[in-house]
């Protein structure tokens, strides 16, 4: 020992007998070492020398149990043993690879063992105990910094004596024999320290040792087993005698044929006489016979490999190491700690579990201290079902959170397994705990299955219909099977692992069995590949382009009269504030800014940035003088176009390595799309006929003979399920799975394997009886066969050339390149399409044409082919196609499908939705409705007077109006924007022609059911007046917005997920409960809960935003209840702005009853004039136009500003058409008809459109 530490450990004092005589320089003394301590080398000399001159024994100990009164000393000798018992694998930081530094590794390990001998004893924890109980007893306000201190150090104290590994060559004690560890558990229990440990766990006060506390519990049950406490001081259960003896009986049999074996061996003859054999057709080294000199008995055993040298398996090859086997404590030990469990259960668990979990996901903890969570969390857990099962006591980790917080673990520890490879045998040991804390919350819920409590039966089906119903989790096992790694993975871990899933799939099958159809969550990850530096393609500039894009720039500002709107003069900004750049010197990059904005075809935005820019550089009249007119701005604009400014490069990025530049061309996004399915538990098992999946299986059915009964069960049932319910056999077809079987039917203790005998009999039976009808199955022995391969192997193999690509001949290339000339400068849309007819061989697919053109070099990449996007592939119109377009609406506008007619003609194909466009800027009609297919109205129960309007009253009149109302215009434009965003080809949009008439027909229906629509509003005002008399005001305000918020979400996102309605306040869950109020929300087309999966209403997900917006305005408070159709129906719009209404109610007022009634005779008149026939109604687009495009600019200020607020009060009762046009269909959620969408109008919006599309008549 070193001279200053002998001299230092001498000035603590002398043990004489029993009495230890302590120094006058103790306390300084013990600081000192305290301080050697901290300066010591890697090599922990210091406390090497310490524990090799004994001073815990023979110091330390002593002063803290005879000289305890003294404070001071008693706390530096406590610090300077916490220092000391410091587990060894953190000095250290690992476990050393060099000798030397392993040597001093082990040096202190024993050293730390010999300190947990000396700390067995019922006087140092007696003394522990009664410091640790006075320091408890003092408040919150009497405790001191320090008292806190010692609190803590005491607990780590006796948590490091506690972690000290047991010597094996020191202690090799039987079961049921006192170890090292059970004495230091019995001197802790004797001095009460456990009952403190239980005070910790459960008092409020002390929560802060939560994690203290749950690492010594941990300790003290580390070579333990939760059946193990459960049995102590009790007679064997009937089960533990059966499966005792029928272990005994195996062994017995196996002795039995042992003994045999060896009765057959000895031969007759002395050994000398044994004689020599040669073995036909089993050649030796050379081409001769092998010679046998032994015993015709051992012959089975005879191999070739006898005498050779054993070859050494890599390290990385070995199979990972099992963890030291759990061993039996003496039997008042036991005894204690089954005590200490029922007491913890029922007084501590939920509440340290708690705690624990917090201070986990806060990451208040040290790293990896979750291991000790999960610990706990299946031995207390499985304690609890094996001792009177009581689901009260382990509440706290019962719950989706607790699978949540495993599956999460698992997953990350999976990950480190991958990637910290020189740690993964202890990341292992990590994924091993938790996927057993797994397996107990499993094993638990189906004992909650079992309980008599009706409520513990029902809470156990919420929680297996979320973990059934999440991938997640369904999913979990299948993934840990295919990613099993016997290098990485014990043995023991694999076992755990198929119990696991074995009783996973059994739970599921129970589950369906009792529903017809499960629906679960699906989750599909979508890869894209985008480009990292995308450059977006430059416009073109040649003069012909210009010239166009100028036109439209043109079109597009005179359209607008160079007004600009305030949203858009606001949040122009024509500099760069955060740019280095100075202010003057950024007048050239707004100028590039506006030709940008022109080269976009962006008139406002360019016209807005010019006059921004003329503030900001008024000087030299660059971008015009301050009162410049607007014939000079639109000049000054195109000459800004047709210039050629300087243009700054971008900055390139410089890429290093060929790699990281492959890495940013290419780089994969995904995005995972959630929907869900009916689940089919066949097609679950199916995921697990896979060999990857297969093999641990029959990787652990090896060692049958070890496994226990249950394990051998598990193995047996789930290669049942492949083999005979899926009728995969032929995935066990190999050679090494056959020699198993052969080990299992030649076993002497076969009788206790019948489960493996019989399903070993019937995969034999099948094979051989394939075997005769197929001569390659003993050659597919050989092979380990997925299903295709399987399914080959039983049902026959696919013929030569099956599913080859067909080769091009010659003729067929030479026939191909030149029709690829003759039309690659052509401007068809799509050339590949435009050659598959002119091919002789007409059996070529799109696919082949486009890789023969790739393959024979006269294009570059097949991207260059890949079918354009329908509605993208022609922005553009050129004259002649604006002049074609004009003829064909000028011969078809009387048709009944205008739009229909115009397309099936059209040279250039385009969407719906750029025919209707280009129609609308063209003025050639005025709004879309012209262009929506005509149809005769049935007029049910009405005279043909009255449908040609004689005799109508002015009621009746409105309301046949209101009926007529044509096609719904939100469809159709769902429709159109559908056929811009499809990337189907062009094939699709005569499938969309031929859909198109049952579609018609199917929306002549919908006029029918306008009736029983408007019907259904009147109910549902009436329902929200009596709810809202009844005091529910909130709860419809509540669900208002849940479906508006719901409605600009979908719009936003462009997603529709059934969204539930969640009421956090009583008066909403009050009124969740209310039957009036459940009947307004089927009303309103919510979904009641499906069945226990789900707990709350659900908006569904067909609704789509215009339908959730009518919803929400029929909830809009009213003031009196709605009496009438007009009443209900302007009751149904309550989003108009408040100004819009005033004008409306002036406008009434000013239009007197003689006024309404001359101008519908004017209708009328000239409604009768354009159509003679009685019998059909005038379609909507005969309306007179509500907008005038071709007005002239000269009009009064005043007549300028009445047309626009006429125009705005129009254009808002087509959108309040729109909008109601989807509205729910209000008589039934389930009814046959439940698509019909109400299009009608409310009367009163109706008969003023009437009135100033009259007024404009005359004007």
């Amino acid at each position: 020992m070193n001279c200053d530490l002998l001299a230092t450990c001498s000035a603590l004092g002398y043990l004489e007998g029993d009495t230890y005589h302590k120094e006058a320089d103790c306390l300084e003394s013990v600081k000192d070492l305290i301080r050697y301590l901290r300066h010591e080398d890697d090599s922990r000399d210091v406390r090497q020398q310490l524990g090799a001159g004994q001073i815990v024994q023979n110091d330390l100990l002593p002063i803290i149990v005879q000289h305890g009164q003294d404070r001071t000393l008693f706390d530096a000798c406590i610090r300077l043993m916490v220092n000391l018992t410091q587990p060894a694998m953190l000095c250290f930081g690992k476990v050393p690879d060099d000798a030397v530094f392993r040597h001093h590794f082990l040096q202190v390990t024993s050293h730390l063992q010999a300190y947990k001998e000396a700390f067995a004893s019922e006087r140092v924890f007696g003394i522990l105990s009664e410091i640790l109980y006075n320091l408890l007893q003092l408040d919150w306000e009497q405790r001191q910094e320090e008292d806190n201190l010692l609190i803590e150090r005491i607990l780590l104290l006796v948590r490091n004596v506690l972690h000290v590994p047991a010597d094996p060559c020191e202690e090799k004690k039987v079961d049921d024999d006192a170890s090292i560890h059970d004495r230091l558990l019995w001197a802790i229990h004797m001095s009460g320290f456990d009952d403190l440990v239980k005070f910790l766990a459960s008092a409020q006060s002390e929560q802060q040792w939560s994690m203290h506390v749950l690492e010594i519990i941990s300790l003290m049950f580390r070579d333990q087993t939760p059946e193990a406490l459960v049995s102590a001081g009790q007679a064997r259960s009937a089960e533990e005698k059966q499966r005792d003896s029928q272990e005994l009986e195996a062994l017995r049999q196996r002795e039995h044929a042992a003994r045999r074996s060896r009765t057959f061996q000895r031969g007759t003859r002395h050994s000398r006489f044994g004689g020599s054999f040669v073995v036909q057709g089993l050649k030796s080294i050379g081409d001769k016979d092998v010679i046998y000199h032994r015993n015709l008995h051992n012959f089975k055993n005879h191999t070739h490999d006898t005498g050779k040298a054993v070859r050494r398996v890599p390290k990385k090859n070995r199979q990972a190491q099992e963890c030291k086997d759990k061993r039996r404590s003496a039997l008042n030990v036991r005894l204690f700690l089954r005590e200490f469990c029922v007491d913890f259960l029922e007084n501590c668990y939920n509440r340290l579990m708690y705690l624990v979990k917090e201070s986990l996901i806060r990451e208040q903890t040290e790293q990896h201290d979750e291991t000790y969570y999960l610990w706990a969390m299946s031995f207390f857990m499985a304690f609890n079902r094996g001792n009177g099962f009581r689901a009260d006591l382990v509440s706290e980790t019962m719950s989706i959170r607790a699978f949540h917080f495993i599956e999460r673990n698992i997953t990350n520890y999976y990950e480190m397994i991958l990637t910290d490879r020189k740690e993964a045998t202890s990341w292992s040991r990590r994924m091993h705990l938790a996927l057993k804390a797994y397996q107990e919350l499993l094993l638990t819920v189906n004992e909650m299955d079992r309980s008599q409590d009706e409520t513990i039966r029902q809470s156990s089906s919420v929680i297996k219909s979320n973990i059934f119903y999440l991938m997640e989790y369904r999913e979990i096992f299948l993934t840990l099977l295919r990613k099993y790694d016997e290098t990485k993975q014990p043995h023991s871990y694999l076992k755990d692992l198929v119990e696991s899933t074995h009783l996973f799939m059994r739970m599921l099958e129970r589950f369906c069995k009792g529903r017809r159809n499960l629906m679960v969550q699906k989750k599909k990850v979508r890869r894209k590949r985008s480009r990292g530096e995308k450059k977006t393609p430059a416009p073109e500039t040649t003069p012909e382009a210009l010239a166009e894009t100028w036109k439209v720039v043109e079109e597009e500002l005179k359209t607008t009269g160079f007004q600009l709107s305030e949203s858009l003069t606001e949040s122009i900004v024509p500099f760069d504030a955060t740019s280095e750049i100075p202010l003057e010197e950024q007048r050239t990059e707004a100028m590039v800014r506006v030709q940008d904005a022109l080269l976009a075809r962006l008139g406002p935005e360019a016209l807005g940035l010019l006059r921004a820019a003329r503030e900001v550089w008024p000087e030299g009249d660059v971008f015009g003088s301050a009162d410049v007119e607007t014939e000079e701005e639109l000049e000054l604009l195109k000459q800004i176009l047709h210039a050629n400014l300087p243009r700054s490069s971008p900055p390139e990025h410089v890429v290093e390595d060929e790699d990281d530049a492959a890495e940013l061309e290419e780089e994969e996004l995904e995005t995972i799309q959630v929907s869900e399915k009916e689940f089919n538990f066949l097609d679950f098992i199916k995921r697990f006929a896979n060999p990857s999946i297969v093999r641990p299986y029959l990787l652990l059915l090896k060692s049958y003979s070890k496994n226990t009964p249950h394990t051998n069960h598990c193995i047996a049932r789930m290669l049942h399920r492949l083999a005979v319910d899926l009728k995969m056999d032929a995935l066990l077809f190999q050679l090494s799975v056959f020699n198993l079987f052969n080990k299992i039917l030649s076993d002497p203790a076969a009788a206790a394997y019948k489960e493996l005998v019989t399903f070993a009999k019937y995969v034999l039976n099948h094979f051989f009886s394939l075997a005769a009808k197929n001569n390659k199955a003993y050659v597919e022995l050989l092979f380990w066969k997925n299903v295709g391969a399987a399914r080959e192997m039983t049902e026959g193999y696919t013929k030569d050339g099956e599913g080859k690509k067909p080769s091009w001949t010659e003729e067929e290339e030479e026939e191909l390149r030149k029709l690829y000339e003759e039309h690659r400068d052509s401007e068809v849309p799509d050339i590949v399409e435009t050659l598959l007819p002119l091919l002789s061989n007409g059996n070529r697919t799109r696919r082949q044409v486009v890789t023969q053109l790739v393959h024979m070099g006269l294009v570059d990449s097949a991207k260059e082919l890949k079918k354009q996007k329908i509605g993208t592939r022609i922005v553009l119109w050129t004259e002649e196609q604006e002049q074609e377009l004009e003829m064909l609406y000028e011969e078809y506008k009387d048709s009944d499908d205008v739009l229909g007619n115009i397309l099936k003609k059209l040279t250039a194909k385009r969407s719906r939705a750029r025919v209707v466009d280009k129609l609308l800027s063209m003025g050639l009609v005025s709004e879309r409705r012209e262009l929506y297919k005509k149809r005769s109205r049935n007029a049910q129960g009405k005279s043909s007077g009255k449908s040609s309007g004689k005799g109508m009253t002015e009621e009746e009149f409105l309301e046949g109006l209101t009926q007529e109302f044509p096609d719904d215009p939100v469809d159709r434009d769902e429709e159109e924007e559908e056929e811009d965003e499809s990337d189907e080809s062009e094939g699709e949009e005569e499938e969309d022609e031929e859909q198109e008439r049952p579609k018609s027909q199917n929306r002549g229906r919908r006029s029918q059911s306008l009736n029983s629509s408007v019907e259904g509003r009147a109910d549902v005002g009436s329902m929200v007046y009596a709810l809202q008399q009844e005091g529910m005001s909130g709860p419809m305000l509540w669900l208002q917005n849940c479906l508006n918020r719901t409605a600009a979400d979908r719009e936003e996102d462009s997603l529709s997920q059934p969204v539930p309605l969640v009421p956090l306040t009583e008066a909403n869950e009050d009124a969740m409960d209310n039957k009036s109020f459940r009947k307004l929300l089927r009303k309103l087309g919510m979904r009641a809960p499906a069945n226990e999966q789900e707990s709350f209403w659900r908006i569904p997900a067909k609704l789509s935003v215009s339908q959730l917006r009518s919803a929400a305005a029929a909830l809009s408070p009213s003031e009196e209840e709605p009496k009438g159709d007009q009443e209900e129906n302007g009751s149904t719009s309550p989003t108009r702005e408040p100004q819009e209404e005033e004008e409306k109610e002036k406008e009434e007022e000013e239009v007197s009853g003689e006024q309404r009634a001359q101008a519908l005779r004017a209708l009328l008149l000239s409604r009768k004039k354009k159509h003679h026939t009685s019998e059909r109604t005038a379609p909507v687009s005969d309306l007179p136009p509500v907008e005038d495009t071709d007005r002239t600019p000269e009009r009064s200020q005043e007549k300028s500003s009445t047309k626009r607020r006429r125009r705005r009060l129009l254009d808002d009762d087509e959108d309040k058409e729109e909008d109601s046009a989807p509205a729910v269909d209000m008589e039934t959620n389930a009814d046959a008809d439940s698509d019909t969408e109400d299009i009608s109008a409310p009367v009163k919006r109706r008969r003023k459109m009437v009135l100033i599309d009259e007024e404009e008549d005359e004007d």
